[in-house]
């Protein structure tokens, strides 16, 4: 499990919380259970290390807030428009037994072992992330799919995907997709042998006999002696 290091934010104004983002940091809230919101601040650098992880969304961190630890849920995050930097962040507090709505990313392993793509098959992903209704003590941090032995032809939907007792997709009534592999688009042609190659162009004479070649010097001399008989 990641952890965060947090600090108590007295900010009043848009003044205070510029302030706080010049020196480094970002301000967030904590919220959720029976505890008021708490203001805080985190490091900027620090959440974004941990933003490029895959999953981070979906994972449960402890947040030390003035050395006080608490399990939470990152979930809504601001950027900056134009710099992408993040601006601000929201922290669900986990309560055991409370079911909360979370996106799971799907995750794709054994590309090299699936048959289909290696004979061109495409892996087309429907679903990147899917939505899940779970108890927050039972997140699942991400979906494993399975391309070994894949053929072409073959889809994934969400009936194949074992999830654990209390964790369901907030879609129901349906089987719906998470992946298909497809058949390429465009087939390769057979390469030609290389004695095709090289008699290709070629036309064979009528009589099926092998053609002799003409050198330059007798096809000229030739023309001559029909232009002097036609002249007789």
């Amino acid at each position: 499990m990641n952890s965060l290091e947090a600090n108590t934010r007295k900010t009043k104004s848009k003044g205070d919380v510029r302030s706080l983002r010049l020196s480094g940091n970002v301000p967030a809230i904590v919220y959720g259970g029976n505890e008021q919101n708490e203001k805080v601040s985190v490091s900027k650098k620090i959440l974004k290390s941990l933003l490029d992880k895959e999953g981070f969304l979906s994972s449960i961190i402890t947040l030390n807030v003035d050395g006080k630890g608490q399990n939470v849920l990152p979930r809504e995050i601001t950027y900056n428009v134009i710099s992408d930097e993040p601006t601000h962040i929201d922290f669900l507090r986990v309560v055991p037994g409370v079911k909360i709505r979370i996106e799971v990313p799907v995750q794709f392993i054994n590309h090299e072992t699936s048959p289909g793509l290696k004979r061109g098959g495409v892996l087309n992903i429907v679903r990147r992330k899917i939505e899940l209704k779970c108890p927050s003590e039972k997140i699942p941090e991400i979906i494993t799919i399975d391309l070994d032995g894949i053929e072409i032809g073959e889809s994934f939907k969400i009936s194949s995907v074992k999830l654990e007792e209390g964790v369901s997709p907030t879609i129901q009534g349906r089987d719906f997709v998470i992946a298909t592999l497809a058949a390429p688009t465009v087939m390769k042609e057979p390469e030609k042998p290389a004695e095709a190659e090289a008699t290709e162009g070629e036309e064979a004479p009528a009589d099926g006999k092998e053609a002799t070649p003409v050198a330059e010097g007798d096809k000229k001399e030739g023309e001559e002696k029909k232009a002097s008989e036609e002249k007789k």
